[in-house]
């Protein structure tokens, strides 16, 4: 038996279908889709995105297809930036032993924008053509993109044959649909595509003939016939129309699962794309009755994947039926572990703290930290030490209303460790902005009032989110950024010295090369995608990724690395075709970020 055999074959003994099975469909009559996760098993479970679709398909009798899953296995191969399977064995997904080549339909899950990259090696994985123009009707599958490192989709245009954007769970079906009752003759290939461009929420960048301007961005992007729409909107979907999986993990590898109590968020900050779909939360039965059913297959880890969980009005109740979970399983000699998002400072209230500490073992998902010790954290994201710009973003967590809440952690003491998340190299910052950082970290622990007490400071960089207002902003250099976390860092090191620096604070910062990525990705062009090309087949780390790498990289395809950090008030941007945000917004926020700066 091969390595790959193998694995896939312990993959299936683990594995439980937490949502029933599926019903029977005949293969032979239908379409087959593999979604392909550029993740291990276990972390591929909790694509709610990719998963949620993979089980749409799956349990609907009217979809014309089966769903299957290949994945970053881990006896691949790695070669460079390639992937192979050892002694050339065929690469398969995990429920077919045919080749992923000659599935209909594959479908791509970018999560973020500096991993693009991930989609070369997994087509090459696949021996899929990776360029659009490559691949044949008939002969290679429709290559599907989604997900949010698809925000600007321009970077994958000439590369991804569709992206669904939004929620894909009415337009995913429909082009399933449309496929699955298309001619497969080559000639009537620019037809499918022009069928599929009229579907509300999917983009099918092949249609579209951008105008590329010096250096980089567009001056216009025209339809190529009259047939397909000027401007494309993202699908976002009632409560009604969203099955199960949406809000719960279909499937368990036996040790964790996990649930999205909401989506969306009820506020609207300027740099944040959490509050673009509009917020809706799950019903409470449907979370207790699978938090009931991993309490009988014994699953003991819990992951609460909800960025906004705080604003789910039935939290205390479903905290309540974790708990006695716990409590059962403890009574057995076991172990329940619940795994919380970060949550807003403005929404914790002393009811929500105690009914998290009452889980017994609970903790953060943060798995990026590689922390020792993951109990009794609560992660608060301020976003900026000073007021003034958290108002201007249209954040709301005040120092006081995070104060309260660190007062209210304080007094439980099951609460040790305080993890604040806050963005650097942003707009209308200032140095003194930015060395404030580290005073309010020492104020906080001295708050908590905890001997035990640590801090940890998780710094991001500011990046200008295609669809809101702050899209056309400038960004700073990651090489500037990544100076700027180590004077924060020192700063807070005088403040409280060295002994009691290591041993109560940390502050986490970095991926300077993946910040490069994305300074270009999240509002490039359709060059852009070439030089990941040429960088991916060089064998480039792109792990490791230099400024001058990338910006040689950009020359040879005639763009400037620095024009991309800089405002971007070109009349069109490269996403113009999805772009919805309002021009005056962003004119205002400009403004009064440049004021500030000035003063």
């Amino acid at each position: 038996m091969t390595l790959l055999s193998k694995e896939i074959d312990a993959i299936h003994e683990r594995e439980t279908q937490l949502s029933g099975p599926y019903p029977s469909k005949n293969p032979n009559e239908l379409l087959r889709m593999v979604f392909l996760f550029p993740f291990s098993h276990a972390y591929s479970l909790m694509c709610g995105g990719p998963m949620g679709l993979y089980d749409l398909v799956n349990r609907s009798p009217g979809i014309p297809a089966v769903a299957e899953r290949a994945l970053q296995y881990d006896c691949l191969v790695h070669d460079g930036n390639r992937l192979t399977t050892s002694d050339g064995e065929t690469y398969r997904s995990i429920e077919s032993p045919l080749p992923v080549s000659e599935a209909d339909v594959v479908g791509l899950s970018m999560v973020n924008s500096g991993d693009l990259h991930s989609a070369l090696r997994l087509l090459d994985l696949a021996g899929i053509p990776r360029r659009a123009v490559e691949r044949k009707s008939g002969v290679h599958p429709l290559v599907v993109g989604g997900n949010m490192g698809l925000s600007n989709p321009e970077p994958m245009a000439d590369y991804v044959d569709v992206i669904a954007l939004g929620e894909a769970e009415r337009s995913l079906p429909e082009l399933l649909r449309i496929v699955h009752a298309h001619d497969s003759e080559p000639t009537e290939w620019a037809r499918l595509l022009e069928q599929l461009a009229r579907v509300p929420g999917l983009y099918v960048p092949s249609l579209y003939e951008p105008t590329f301007l010096p250096g980089g961005g567009i001056s216009g992007i025209t339809p190529r016939t009259r047939a397909i729409p000027g401007h494309v909107q993202a699908q976002y979907l009632t409560l009604a129309e969203l099955h199960d999986a949406h809000f719960t993990y279909p499937i368990t590898d036996g040790t964790a699962a996990g649930i999205h109590p909401v989506v969306g968020c009820r506020h609207s900050c300027a740099f944040c794309n959490l509050g673009i779909p509009p917020f809706r939360q799950a019903p409470l039965g449907m979370l207790t009755d699978y938090i009931d059913h991993l309490e009988q297959l014994k699953v003991r880890t819990i992951i609460i994947s909800a960025p906004t969980f705080t604003q789910y009005k039935h939290r205390r109740e479903l905290l309540e039926h974790i708990g006695a979970y716990a409590d059962r399983a403890a009574a057995e000699g076991d172990k329940v572990t619940t795994i919380i998002g970060s949550i807003r400072a403005d929404e914790i209230s002393a009811d929500y703290l105690n009914a998290v500490t009452e889980l017994g073992d609970f903790g953060h998902l943060f798995t990026e930290l590689n922390l020792s010790q993951a109990r009794g954290i609560i992660t608060i994201a301020p976003e900026w030490a000073a007021p003034d710009l958290v108002a201007l973003y249209g954040k709301t967590q005040t120092p006081e209303r995070v104060d309260k809440a660190i007062e209210l952690c304080g007094a439980n003491r099951n609460i040790n460790t305080v993890m604040l998340y806050f963005i650097i190299g942003a707009p209308g910052e200032r140095e003194d902005d930015r060395l404030a950082i580290a005073d309010y970290a020492h104020r906080i622990r001295r708050l908590l009032g905890r001997p035990d007490g640590s801090v940890i400071v998780k710094l991001h960089q500011f990046m200008p989110k295609p669809g809101t207002p702050t899209q056309r902003l400038r960004m700073a250099d990651p090489d500037v950024v990544q100076a700027y976390g180590d004077q924060i860092s020192d700063r807070l090191r005088s403040l409280v010295g060295n002994e009691d620096f290591e041993r109560y604070y940390r502050v986490v910062y970095g991926e300077t090369s993946r910040m490069r990525l994305e300074v270009v990705c999240s509002r490039g062009d359709r060059r852009v995608g070439h030089v990941l090309e040429d960088l991916y087949d060089a064998g480039t780390d792109l792990k490791t990724l230099t400024k001058a790498q990338l910006a040689e990289a950009m020359t040879r395809h005639g763009l400037d690395y620095d024009r991309h950090l800089r405002h971007m008030d070109d009349a069109v941007l490269p996403w113009h075709i999805l772009d919805h945000v309002d021009r005056h917004a962003e004119q205002l926020l400009t403004s009064a970020l440049t004021t500030r700066e000035a003063q």
